[in-house]
């Protein structure tokens, strides 16, 4: 166990890394030391608010800097392979912003380095640590609604008056399949529910999907409207995923507009997540219904910040104390192999096996 704080470059200084800095707020035994992102004007400007002295405008520059022990990859999802793979031989742990990578193939040449290298390597993804998730997840384990049967998951997007301010140019590179590896809602979105159902309900062994697209720029389509369906692992467990684009519904916001909900179905009750970026159903964060009463669960920290707040100190909490955090290298080739397998199905009209994707 290391007493020396960890200490942390942020690479990629865009809106959401401003969420990422959140978790190490008050931390002694973890803080951020450098920024580094191609703009300089967005890498001062992170360096000034957070106070942080070391500013790089090169990714390798940072990595010969011996004193930096961890490195968060805040990146379009083209670069997470060699960014990655790079950091690794410098030494660094890596928290690589979910997708981990655009192909099976990336996946594990990153996790090969950070073996080779004996470096940690974890997939950054909140909607694992979403309170009101953690909270369902033990009370699935705890047997609060017997067997688990189904989940169903929905996305949808809107509109909003008070939402984030995201510039173009953050947007437009994921409407480019070979820099995004998918489309925005199923593969770039999406993989916060796939790494969800992994979370509650565990490994995925078939997937069948239809993905429709919808036109919102000319030339320019989104992924949506869509429907995927999968079976876990063992017996009488399934899932549903359904994805629309909504964009004149009108959906009160202070994130991304984009509308989460997922429920979870066993043989003595139901489970409902109502929130994590907009506030649409007017339903508490937490459902449980059971006995033939719907009773709202309490939990105490709902915002959806709270989940990289809380991804953030799990990440740490293992670097100082040892083991695999709970979304490591092979997990997140998993939930990797999950979502690509949706985007298959689509485009040959099969059922998909994950693990057949190499």
């Amino acid at each position: 166990m290391s007493t020396k704080p960890v200490s942390v470059a942020i690479v990629g200084c865009g809106r959401i890394s401003d969420l990422h800095e959140l978790g190490y707020r008050g931390r002694e035994d973890a803080k951020i030391t450098a920024v580094c992102d191609t703009n300089k004007g967005l890498a001062n400007a992170k360096a000034k608010a957070w106070g942080v002295e070391k500013v790089f405008y090169d990714y390798n520059r940072l990595l010969d800097d011996r004193d930096i022990d961890l490195v968060e990859l805040l990146l379009p999802h083209h670069l997470h392979a060699e960014m990655t793979i790079a950091a690794c031989r410098a030494g660094k742990h890596v928290s690589v912003q979910k997708p981990m990578a655009t192909c099976v193939a990336d996946a594990d040449r990153m996790i090969e380095a950070a073996h080779k290298a004996g470096v940690l390597l974890r997939i950054y993804e909140t909607f694992v640590f979403y309170p009101p998730a953690v909270q369902a997840k033990k009370m699935i384990e705890a047997g609060e609604i017997g067997e688990p049967q189904m989940l169903r998951m929905h996305i949808n997007t809107g509109k909003t008056e008070c939402g984030w301010e995201v510039p173009f140019e953050a947007w437009v590179w994921r409407f480019n399949e070979k820099e995004c590896g998918g489309g925005p809602l199923v593969f770039d979105h999406g993989y916060h529910l796939f790494s969800l159902a992994y979370y509650l309900m565990g490994p995925v062994e078939k997937v069948y999907a239809w993905i429709d697209k919808s036109t919102i720029l000319p030339e320019v389509n989104i992924d949506a409207p869509a429907v995927i369906m999968f079976k876990f692992r063992g017996d009488r467990r399934y899932g549903v995923f359904d994805v629309e684009h909504t964009p004149n519904m009108h959906i009160p916001s202070d994130y991304y507009v984009d509308d989460d909900r997922i429920e979870i179905i066993g043989d003595k009750g139901i489970l409902l997540i109502n929130r994590y970026t907009t506030r649409t159903i007017d339903l508490p964060e937490l459902l449980l219904y059971k006995d033939g009463k719907t009773i709202p669960v309490p939990v105490d920290r709902v915002d959806w910040s709270e989940g990289f707040i809380d991804c953030t100190r799990h990440l740490i909490d293992t670097l100082k104390s040892g083991g695999q955090p709970v979304l490591d290298g092979q997990t997140g080739k998993a939930v990797l192999q999950f979502t690509l397998a949706a985007l298959e199905s689509a485009k040959t009209g099969r059922e998909i096996r994950p693990d057949d994707l190499k």
